[in-house]
């Protein structure tokens, strides 16, 4: 790791050829948890569990969205630019995260902790 940041999470880097042939598909994968639980005209509401180790794939973010932790724990995200992230998710911990077609978010997940990591995200339709 190269360092952490104001909120504590630890910053670094990843050899992004490693996930190449997965982050080129990544603009088209659009399922955002390991389970959809519910979907209309308005919302998607998806569940992410995660057992320790385990990881979800590289996907976009392009609708506003918010998630909340369910189940505690320590995970791991890596972006398109090679950048990745620690953060220690805390039960309860909420964030409101506003993308678009135009300005999407790609990244991956995985449960870097000793316990099942488990979040709720809920994605609005425009």
């Amino acid at each position: 790791m190269e360092g952490k940041s104001p909120q504590g999470e630890e910053r670094g880097s990843y050899a992004v050829e490693e996930f190449a042939r997965e982050l080129e598909a990544a603009s088209a994968n659009r399922q955002i948890g390991t389970s959809l639980w519910f979907e209309n005209d308005h919302v998607r509401v998806f569940e992410i569990s995660l057992e320790p180790g385990e990881r979800g794939p590289f996907h976009v973010h392009d609708a506003t969205y918010f998630w909340t932790v369910v189940a505690p724990g320590r995970g791991l995200q890596r972006f398109v630019d090679g950048t990745l992230v620690v953060h220690d998710y805390a039960l309860g911990e909420t964030k409101y995260l506003e993308n678009s077609p135009d300005d999407p978010l790609v990244h991956d997940l995985e449960n870097a902790g000793d316990s099942t990591l488990r979040f709720v995200t809920v994605e609005l339709k425009h």
